[in-house]
């Protein structure tokens, strides 16, 4: 097509407008402001602050997904508040109080649902991604955890309570619910690999850790690490480790050791411990740097004034980083280039370069805590 006719078309399309302006979200992200019920909007490449959007409730744990398009970012509160934003717009569109504590939520593949974990009442509540609209009511016997989103209009989830684990299936006209047996005592919080093959549950009320292959047409429970820590006094748990900060790298899981300061090596075939490397607190997040063999990690009060970088072949840190107080989270730009990190005593969030670790920039923000970039739309799990 003749370029002249073809900007003159461009011209004429409702897309243009936004484009003049700079409207895209594909380099923009959002940051918990936890103290103040707020989120942050970042745009990466400017490594800058150009928003701020307020009003959504309690974010003490909060956590959200994004919209396929990039378009709305969903808010889970710890008050039980889903709160859907328009990233272009800036500002929140919809917000219901669909619980009286929330732990969490997930988007399906096809982005047409989104479900959110509950503490109070205990359940999964599953809505409709345009309007918030309920679509379904899963009761359970306890604390919903570790909600996760696979494929096919299908979530994940376990009940602390009780220690089984489901998998709900949201494809048809009324949902098929499959409860996959008990996994464990006191499952407290769980992860989808990243190729949507194995969901893995840790345990809070034992040692060890649970595995369920999503591929096998019955999946049941496996538990390994079952050993770990037997030998030791475990240490008083500050904060639990967040388990969608596990990484995976080299073949291997990478779990923190609950109660102890350690990572734990697992042969992501079969499921093996492979090796353990000692950190310098107990470790909430461990994320994997994207296009590396590395991994970063952060720790529970009150040693949670540092971050370690972590070689995956080796086992060995390799670097050891002191960005601020309270390094709540960590993200990666989608190509791991550089690492964003929140420092909630500083008010700050902390940009790295993962190649040389030389700090490129500081932005100010309130009590920052999750850093959540647009990319996460693309990803399984997340």
């Amino acid at each position: 097509m003749n370029r002249f006719l073809w900007a003159a078309l461009l011209s004429l399309s409702p897309f243009a407008a936004m484009a003049e302006d700079g409207f895209a979200t594909g380099d923009l992200g959002l940051v918990v402001e936890r103290a103040t019920g707020s989120l942050l909007v970042l745009d990466r490449s400017d490594r800058a602050a150009v928003g701020r959007i307020e009003g959504l409730g309690d974010l003490s744990h909060a956590s959200m997904t994004y919209s396929p398009d990039e378009r709305f970012a969903y808010v889970f509160g710890r008050d039980g508040g889903l709160t859907k934003v328009d990233m272009i717009a800036r500002q929140v569109v919809a917000r219901t109080i669909q619980a009286g504590n929330s732990i969490g939520g997930a988007i399906s593949d096809d982005g047409a649902l989104v479900a959110v974990s509950n503490y109070t009442p205990g359940g999964v509540k599953v809505f409709d991604a345009d309007t918030l609209a309920l679509v379904a009511d899963i009761p359970a016997q306890g604390k919903t955890i570790g909600l996760a989103d696979l494929p096919g209009r299908r979530f994940a989830w376990a009940v602390w309570d009780t220690g089984h684990a489901f998998v709900g299936d949201f494809s048809g006209p009324e949902p098929v619910i499959t409860d996959l047996g008990k996994v464990g005592e006191n499952p407290f919080d769980a992860v989808v690999t990243d190729d949507a093959h194995t969901y893995l549950i840790g345990l809070f009320g034992e040692k060890g850790v649970s595995a369920v292959d999503l591929w096998d047409t019955d999946p049941k429970p496996r538990k390994f690490l079952e050993n770990y820590g037997k030998t030791e006094d475990d240490m008083p748990v500050y904060k639990m480790p967040h388990l969608q900060g596990w990484a995976f790298a080299q073949g291997q899981f990478v779990l923190p050791a609950v109660g102890q300061h350690e990572l734990l090596w697992v042969d992501r075939d079969t499921l093996e411990e492979s090796g353990r490397t000692p950190v310098h607190g107990q470790p909430v997040f461990i994320i994997a740097q994207p296009a590396s063999p590395y991994v970063w990690v952060n720790f529970a009060t009150p040693l949670n004034d540092v971050v370690q970088v972590v070689d995956s072949r080796t086992h060995e840190v390799v670097q050891t980083l002191t960005p601020g107080k309270a390094i709540l989270h960590m993200e990666f730009a989608p190509r791991g280039a550089e690492a964003w990190i929140s420092s909630r005593d500083d008010n700050a969030i902390l940009v790295y370069d993962t190649r040389t670790y030389a700090q490129k920039a500081r932005i100010e923000a309130q009590s920052p805590s999750g850093i959540f970039f647009t990319a996460r739309a693309h990803q399984p799990g997340l």
